[in-house]
């Protein structure tokens, strides 16, 4: 064989370069396979050039002096021995070409499964990009591993956010669970990881809080925002039912909003309050439209109301709320006015009555009366009559 040399460092630095636009190849004395292709602007890299099962092979190894010769020379031996032990190196590096990387293998997911089956998609969506993408994305999902998946894990928690540092858990193991049972991989990195201990949260507008509350959303300019927060507040919903409201499915008459699917996978139908049904006529349309609050982006209704929400928090000084815990606010609410807890779980379509207990650990109060009452009692608590004809709101559309 032409251009044979025991590789040294003065050796391999000192090799000619080719013509322009040329290569040429040098080969080790030492070790079978070894050789080092130097081209004409001068780079010098390091491969396997070897016949495996009739047909002529590379496997590249790296550059020259990033990687050294003897470490050259051990790579070359490792190479040498799975071929020997009939394993082909160049079929395996193909492989890992063409393996996904997890932000790939996440986009199939979210396509192929988070999008068609589960309403909470785009949750999945912004947690990938808040915690995964910039850490899990561009690695090859062979590279991830259960201390991979754990670090994130343990970070999210340091810094605080035990509880979302389960969520992003769980979808990194709904990932790999989807790509097992779809054939693209074999297993679970997020599997054995602990979960953190979570505490129930019983954050509701108080009392005091609701006058503040109220002249905040009535300073709001933008009404579908306000009337957003308000229907949150005054239906109990969840944040993606009252973001893709239709008007097909209220009846102002019947004073009933029907819920087609919801989170725990039951149909529901939510009581409108006299408060509730004003905002609806409000916003009646004057041209028929599909969704309550309309928006501009692909699912055709209002997407996200988080910049909102922190005016109106900002205005009102309480920045400690969530969305959610309007939610939460209803049915904390209803146990002052004494409804009972299987008429609090029906309101807010609670599949488990240990869900809702944590409404009847907020208020001692005795147990008697449902969601008007509440809706009322709100309202004046707030500093409003019950028909809202205290601080009136801004009804231009925003």
């Amino acid at each position: 064989m032409a251009n044979k040399i025991n590789f040294t460092k003065a050796m391999i630095e000192g090799l000619p370069l080719p013509e322009q636009g040329k290569r040429i190849d040098f080969h080790d004395t030492k070790t079978l396979g070894l050789q080092v292709r130097v081209s004409s602007n001068g780079t010098r890299t390091f491969s396997v050039l070897r016949r495996i099962h009739g047909r002529l092979e590379r496997v590249t190894l790296g550059r020259y002096p990033a990687l050294t010769i003897e470490q050259a020379r051990r790579k070359a031996a490792e190479i040498n021995a799975d071929i020997a032990n009939s394993v082909n190196p160049a079929e395996v590096k193909r492989g890992r070409k063409a393996e996904l990387t997890f932000s790939e293998l996440f986009g199939e997911y979210l396509e192929r499964h988070s999008k068609p089956n589960k309403k909470t998609w785009a949750q999945d969506e912004s947690q990938f990009h808040s915690y995964l993408r910039a850490t899990l994305g561009p690695k090859k999902i062979s590279a991830i591993n259960r201390s991979s998946v754990a670090s994130i894990h343990s970070s999210i928690t340091k810094a605080g956010q035990a509880t979302t540092a389960n969520r992003v858990k769980a979808l990194v193991s709904s990932i790999f669970g989807w790509a097992i049972s779809a054939g693209l991989w074999h297993t679970n990195p997020a599997t054995g990881i602990k979960h953190n201990k979570e505490q129930s949260r019983d954050r509701f507008i108080q009392g005091d809080e609701l006058p503040r509350f109220f002249r905040a959303l009535a300073d709001e300019q933008n009404s579908s925002m306000r009337d957003f927060f308000l229907l949150s507040l005054l239906t109990g919903a969840r944040r993606a039912n009252v973001l893709a409201m239709r008007w097909e499915d209220i009846s102002l008459d019947r004073a009933e909003w029907r819920l087609r699917t919801t989170k725990n996978g039951t149909p529901q139908t939510v009581t409108l309050s006299p408060q509730a049904i004003q905002i609806l006529r409000d916003r009646l349309p004057l041209e028929p439209t599909v969704f309550v609050f309309p928006g501009r982006g692909k699912t055709g209704h209002l997407a996200e109301p988080k910049k909102g929400w922190q005016r109106i928090l900002s205005r009102a000084g309480l920045g400690d709320l969530r969305i959610h815990d309007l939610r939460r606010t209803l049915g904390s609410w209803q146990a002052k006015q004494g409804a009972s807890l299987a008429i609090i779980g029906k309101s807010l379509n609670h599949k488990s009555q240990n869900t809702t207990a944590i409404y009847a650990r907020l208020d001692l109060d005795p147990v008697r009366d449902s969601v008007n009452a509440a809706t009322s009692a709100m309202m004046v608590a707030g500093g409003l009559t019950p028909d809202m004809g205290v601080v009136k709101f801004n009804r231009s559309r925003g």
